[in-house]
Parts: structure tokens; C-alpha cells; sequence
């Protein structure tokens, strides 16, 4: 058995590149059939953002641009900009939290959270824009304007017992057995 745990969970991957996927989808790229495009990601900086380039980009081929290596050989260059790429989180709790109690020349130990009411709630959030201009002359095509992307995971409990959750990150999250859930 291998066992393998990254620097970011799973869970955290899935709220950026839902978030990501859901912003490339309200980008609207008005680029005519055939049009060669250079994606110019010089400036976009930040987690995952690799992975948001790679959508747009995929959005730029879905709408019939054809992508070129080099700002030379494009017809246009599309420049976007991240205005957030970024994990929001925020923790409601009507109970005991968990701590720890020192216990003299033995170290500490952690009671467990009593939670009557909780709510663990994160969300992706993406906001990109980008700015279209023609390869060779540096013109303005088109400016577009931001949009959002998000998407969320939150956990529930409630009585100390009862605990679940939703989100938006799987398709058929009340099917999925997987491991976060």
C-alpha cells in the first residue's frame, strides 16, 4: 500500500479547479473561426493559475481559435489578468471547541470539539479578466471584463452526532464515496 500526501488536500485542488473551470466558462472570447491565438500568461501569478490558463485556453479552442507557441506566429494575443485565485473560509461553532491542557512534564492533550451546531464552510474563488489585441500592431480588440468563478465545500454538524456535508465540486456529490466526504 502507498500512501501519499501532498502539500494541498484534495478537497482544496477540487475548490480551485471547479472555481477555475466555472470563470473560463463566463469568459466570452469573440474570436473569429480560425483565428491564431497567443495566450500571454507572463502576468498571471498565483496557485493553480497553470491550471486556469489551461482552461482558457481550452475555452479559446472550443471557440474555434487556433493556439500558436509564439506571440509572432498569432493572429492576436489574449492577456489575461487574476484578480484572486484564492480559498476563503469561514467556521461557525455553538460548542466547546477542541484545546489542549498542559499536563506538567508530560506535554498536552487535546480534548475533542463538542460541537451543538457547526458549519466548516470553503470556497474557491477565481476572479479573471482579459484584454484581446492584435499581434502585430499591439491594438485593442477587445477588453473583457471580469468575471467569477466559485465553488464551495461545507461541513456540518449538529447534537454531536450528526455531522455531513455539501458541495458543488464532484457532479453527484450525494453518490460520491470518496475519501473527503
Amino acid at each position: 500500500m502507498r500512501e501519499s500526501e501532498p502539500e494541498r488536500t484534495a478537497t482544496e485542488q477540487l475548490l480551485f479547479s471547479t472555481a477555475a473551470e466555472r470563470a473560463a466558462d463566463k469568459l466570452a472570447f469573440n474570436i473569429p473561426l480560425g483565428t491564431k491565438v497567443f495566450v500571454d500568461a507572463s502576468y498571471v501569478e498565483g496557485v493553480d493559475s497553470k491550471y486556469l490558463i489551461s482552461a482558457l485556453r481550452d475555452r479559446i479552442l472550443r471557440r474555434g481559435g487556433e493556439l500558436v507557441a509564439s506571440r509572432d506566429a498569432a493572429d492576436i494575443v489574449i492577456e489575461p489578468r487574476v484578480g484572486a485565485i484564492s480559498l476563503d473560509r469561514k467556521k461557525t461553532l455553538f460548542g466547546i471547541p477542541d484545546y489542549g491542557i498542559p499536563i506538567p512534564l508530560a506535554g498536552e492533550v487535546n480534548t475533542p470539539e463538542i460541537a451543538l451546531f457547526k458549519r466548516d464552510k470553503r470556497q474557491g474563488v477565481i476572479k479573471v479578466a482579459a484584454t484581446n489585441y492584435n499581434a502585430k500592431t499591439g491594438k485593442l480588440i477587445e477588453s473583457l471584463e471580469p468575471v467569477y468563478g466559485f465553488s464551495h465545500r461545507t461541513e456540518w454538524a449538529a447534537l454531536v452526532l450528526f455531522n455531513w456535508e455539501s458541495n458543488d465540486l464532484v457532479p453527484e456529490p450525494e453518490n460520491d464515496n470518496w475519501v473527503g466526504k
